[in-house]
Order: structure tokens, then C-alpha cells, then sequence
């Protein structure tokens, strides 16, 4: 993971992303991200935290993938389940992170 940043809202972050080249929504590909988590980076990664409703928090990440693609993932408060892409991809800048 290179650099995270806070914005306001949520579609700031989408905003700026999409400037820098990321087109690929991969909520629609979360099964892929599931089953073949190497083949994706993490650029970069824009945490929201609710000032008194934890249901207002939200991640979004700036990842590319081994082939090239560089796209968003958007996931809410309830999306960190066990078995989901959000998981997945909270543990692999975790990763990052202790490798710096």
C-alpha cells in the first residue's frame, strides 16, 4: 500500500481515483478478487470512519491487478464478513503494510 488519504465523502475519493486512471468497478468482480487475491495490488486505500454511526464507515481501495487493470472496490462497515473480497483485501494491505 503506497499513500492513504481522507476525504469527506466518499465520492471525492471515486472522483480523484477515476483521474488517476481507475475505470474497473471491481465490486462486480468480488468473486474474482475472493478466489485469486495475488493477482491484485493495493495502491492505495481511503478510510471513512462514522463520527457516531459505525454504520457510516467505508473503505475504498485503489488496486490494480497482474494484468494491468486498475480499479476501485468500495467496502462498507458490513462488508468485512469472513469470506469476502473486503476481507481479503483489508488483509492483504495489512500485509503491505509490515513489509514496508
Amino acid at each position: 500500500m503506497k499513500r492513504m488519504f481522507h476525504y469527506a465523502p466518499v465520492s471525492k475519493a471515486l472522483s480523484e481515483l477515476a483521474d488517476k486512471g481507475y475505470s474497473v468497478d471491481f465490486n462486480l468482480q468480488e468473486e474474482r478478487i475472493k478466489h485469486s487475491p495475488e493477482e491484485f495490488t493495493i495502491d492505495e486505500v481511503y478510510r471513512y470512519e462514522g463520527e457516531s454511526d459505525p454504520g457510516d464507515e467505508a473503505t475504498v481501495y485503489g488496486i490494480t491487478s497482474s494484468n494491468g487493470e486498475k480499479g476501485v472496490f468500495v467496502a462498507g462497515f458490513g462488508a468485512f464478513t469472513e469470506k469476502s473480497a473486503a476481507k481479503v483485501l483489508h488483509t492483504l494491505s495489512i500485509g503491505d503494510r509490515e513489509n514496508e
